[in-house]
């Protein structure tokens, strides 16, 4: 992506350490953009279930260092794959989660799935799997972009990483090989 330097890359297999679970230093970008962080995770892979346990792992990590996620899908199938995913993606892993509707406890589930309809609670950080930024994008703290090597998909990463960069947000990227 561009704006992305060596120090700003990384390049394991798992997610970087200390980037979701809010401990990474921000530097001047976050206070120019009043504290929003926007980070890119790209990956080779054009397989879209490479994408979505990306997904799964940050908002473990998240879930594991006590923040509250949004995951946000604008492909209402490809969410359900998500939640079926976020069951099964590994062996010793469990992030209670739920596709936000109507009897879900927002007190009980730290990680919300939505393609919609938005619940009226703080996330600490919104996962972006759509192709465009969604309007709730300006009320998080944190936003993870996930750009696979599919070619559509790297090119609205390339747009919303623009929209961001507009907006007076220097977006981060992380480089993450495949497993």
């Amino acid at each position: 992506m561009p704006g992305s330097s060596n120090a700003d890359q990384r390049s394991a297999a798992r997610v970087p350490a200390g980037e979701i679970g809010g401990t990474a230093a921000s530097g001047d970008a976050d206070a120019a953009s009043g504290g929003q962080r926007v980070e890119f995770y790209v990956i080779d892979d054009a397989v879209p279930v490479a994408r979505l346990k990306l997904a799964c792992r940050l908002a473990e990590k998240a879930f594991l260092a006590d923040q509250r996620v949004l995951m946000w899908h604008s492909d209402v199938e490809e969410l359900k794959k998500l939640d079926d995913l976020l069951w099964t993606f590994a062996d010793r892993s469990f992030v209670p989660h739920a596709i936000w509707g109507p009897g879900i406890s927002l007190e009980d589930t730290p990680v919300l799935l939505t393609s919609g309809a938005l619940p009226e609670c703080p996330f600490d950080i919104l996962i972006n799997l759509s192709a465009d930024v969604p309007a709730c994008a300006q009320q998080v703290p944190r936003i993870a972009e996930i750009i696979d090597g599919d070619e559509n998909r790297r090119r609205e990463g390339r747009a919303r990483f623009k929209t961001y960069r507009d907006r007076g947000i220097q977006p981060v990227t992380h480089n993450i090989r495949a497993e």
